[in-house]
């Protein structure tokens, strides 16, 4: 699945450069000009990261990113703000409002993409591709596979299970409820119920079994699942 990244631009010409870059670097890209469909666009799924304008027809940008650092249920969403203002001043505003960085116009397109990587890695690592040590064995982005160092054991994860698998590991030794991990892996957007979580979980123990890995996919009575190191 492409991650997906809302831009909030009221400039034509700078949201479809935007657009092009980012599909081009395989981000699925959603576009609205003013902080109202925004707001609309949030409220219906959140996106994996936000390209966010200072100045908009209805408002300013770093306004809406404070609302945004103050809800529950958005206060971890990755917001880079990108601005004319250059100020010293203004990036502080932005920055200490929340942004996760901050990029002026004119900007270059292969330093916004490596940017937008930068903070995925940070704030999403799922959304980065990576090869991921985990004890004697290799998770890899590239080919959804598990194997061991040594060469002796290979298998190839179904997309959701890897998606389960890379996200846990990444976020280590916190525990998730089955809502949290039907949002963070399965998308916000997606309205299915949560005990499909436990159906996933079961067959991605069977796989690390193979591995010796199932301990440390811990079930939290109650409350959900974490991956222990």
């Amino acid at each position: 699945m492409q991650p997906m990244v809302l831009v909030v631009e009221d400039e034509d010409d700078i949201a479809e450069l935007l657009r092009f870059g980012l599909q081009r670097a395989g981000f699925a890209v959603s576009w609205v000009k003013n902080l109202t469909d925004a707001r609309a666009s949030v409220k219906k799924s959140l996106p994996d990261l936000i390209l966010l304008d200072w100045m908009l027809p209805d408002g300013e940008g770093v306004q809406w990113l404070t609302q945004l650092r103050g809800d529950e249920r958005s206060k971890m969403l990755p917001i880079i703000m990108l601005t004319a203002r250059a100020q010293e001043a203004d990036k502080l505003k932005g920055l200490e409002g929340g942004a996760d960085d901050y990029l002026t116009k004119p900007f270059s397109p292969k330093e916004l993409i490596a940017r937008i990587n930068n903070v995925l890695r940070r704030s999403a690592p799922q959304h980065v591709a990576q090869v991921i040590t985990i004890g004697q064995s290799v998770l890899n982005d590239d080919d959804h596979t598990l194997a061991k160092m040594d060469g002796s054991m290979h298998e190839t994860l179904g997309n959701t299970e890897f998606k389960l698998l890379k996200f846990l590991v990444t976020h280590p030794n916190k525990c998730y409820s089955r809502a949290q991990l039907l949002d963070y892996v399965w998308g916000d957007h997606v309205y299915i119920e949560e005990r499909t979580v436990d159906v996933h979980v079961l067959r991605l123990r069977k796989i690390l079994q193979k591995f010796d890995l199932e301990n440390a996919l811990e079930t939290v009575r109650g409350v959900g699942y974490r991956w222990a190191v």
